[in-house]
């Protein structure tokens, strides 16, 4: 009977010129694993240093495990590890080893989902050890570790205990139907639907915070041809990811690189020119610039102070603000600008000047830390405990606040409160999703399928 998990975690950062391997084993068997493997009764907590010798008796390697009892290990059962060379070959035969004495390979995040099963977190915790594994900014990795530490699970909790007070006033009077709420108790509901409301459209405000944070902000380069924008993405990048000629229209698809500055995951993105008299493949390039600045984070506008200041169409400049957009006076080292650039370039527009040079570098420090405090200003204001939700938070919280504005509604017109509390268990029955109180198999599945082997 198969009966417990195992499976490489991970590969460890190499000491020296060795690597180790992690072997993680979950199940009720772990405990006879050892005392077969180790010859040794299982203690708790305790590494130790042994011989692996497999079924036949052969030495495979020198190794460390450590045993994990119930409740004290990640998936909540008994668990053991066993830490060895990190040559492939050992830690293949390991594994057959394993599976030989009845063990079997461990799904895609099997782990995980199973200490969620065993309540050992809930399900935004669970969701937080893949969003910490891949964190690529300080910020990501600081919201992974709030959510995994509970952070919008107590948010969570807030809101479902303040549904849940709302619900039961209103169903108290359900089994009497000859009387409706009286008024004193309408306001009262009102404001405790009122108050869950806020606290749902608080996080909602954060769905694209969080979506900023997993995949990077989305900073488009945007000019005329030759204004230097693949030069500034090669000085950003620091390295030669773009090609670089004097011949205008060189770019005529976007190039997209991430950078990190400061505690921010940038995703750059070189655009076509915006060359007002393009050729035909030229003129794709320029539709996709347009796509691409509809759905950009931040803008980084370059104009090429050796020429007459370009025009901008109307349909990207009315996407520019102070708090999204950095204005670079580039070619700095062949002339200064003109002091009238800026009202001529983009009337009314108080963005952030930075004189540059891509091509001696000069200007960039104060580019990247403009760009790191437009960076910094798109986090949501919600003080330390801040969260970022995902896409999957987000259609549940709209979920739950269409319920329950469909519940204000119906109080306000006075209608039967069967009807009210139809909306609040609906809402209730969203805001549950979330943290995984509502017993759904195939969203688990769909969820845990995203995660790497060994979590």
């Amino acid at each position: 009977m198969l009966r417990h998990i195992d499976t490489i975690a991970a590969l460890a950062t190499p000491v020296g010129t060795a690597a180790i391997a992690l072997v993680r084993i979950s199940g009720p068997e772990a405990a006879r694993l050892v005392r077969d493997i180790f010859g040794e009764t299982p203690v708790a907590r305790l590494a130790r240093h042994a011989d692996y010798r497999d079924v036949a008796g052969m030495l495979l390697d020198d190794v460390l495990f450590t045993f994990f009892a119930g409740t004290a290990s990640y998936t909540g059962e008994d668990s053991l590890e066993i830490s060895c060379h990190g040559n492939p070959y050992i830690a293949q035969r390991l594994l057959e080893d394993l599976l030989a004495r009845g063990c079997r390979s461990a799904g895609a995040g099997e782990f995980t989902q199973r200490a969620f099963l065993n309540g050992q977190m809930d399900l935004v915790q669970a969701e937080a050890v893949m969003d910490l594994i891949q964190a690529r900014s300080e910020r990501a990795l600081m919201a992974a570790n709030r959510q995994l530490r509970g952070a919008l699970g107590r948010q969570m909790t807030v809101l479902i205990d303040g549904l849940l007070l709302t619900l039961a006033r209103v169903e108290a009077y359900i089994d009497f139907p000859d009387e409706d709420l009286p008024l004193e108790d309408r306001a009262l509901v009102a404001e405790q639907i009122a108050d869950v409301l806020r606290g749902t459209d608080r996080l909602l405000a954060t769905s694209h915070y969080g979506e900023v944070l997993r995949h990077g902000i989305k900073t488009v380069i945007i000019g005329a041809p030759n204004a230097g924008k693949s030069s500034l993405l090669n000085r950003l990048v620091g390295r030669e990811r773009a090609i670089v000629s004097p011949e205008p229209g060189t770019t005529r698809d976007f190039i997209e690189e991430v950078i990190n500055l400061g505690p921010h995951c940038l995703r750059l993105i070189d655009t076509a020119g915006l060359n007002p008299t393009p050729g035909a493949v030229e003129k794709l390039g320029i539709g996709k610039t347009f796509e691409i600045a509809a759905e950009a984070d931040l803008f980084v506008v370059v104009v090429d102070v050796t020429s007459p200041t370009p025009l901008l169409d109307k349909v990207l400049s009315d996407r520019f603000t102070v708090a999204n957009t950095v204005v670079i006076f580039n070619k700095t080292d062949i002339r200064s600008p003109a002091t009238a650039m800026t009202e001529e370039f983009l009337p009314g527009l108080k963005a952030t000047v930075v004189s540059v040079s891509a091509k001696s570098g000069a200007g960039l420090e104060a580019l990247r830390m403009t760009l790191a405090e437009l960076a910094e200003g798109l986090a949501p204001a919600m003080g330390d405990d801040v969260v970022a939700i995902n896409a999957r938070h987000a259609r549940a919280l709209g979920q739950a606040r269409a319920d329950l504005a469909a519940a204000a509604q119906k109080l306000e017109a006075g209608e039967a409160a069967e009807l009210l509390a139809s909306d609040l268990r609906g809402a209730l029955v969203s805001l549950g999703e979330i943290s995984g109180k509502v017993d759904n198999e195939r969203m688990l599945d769909a969820l845990f399928a995203n995660f790497c082997i060994g979590k």
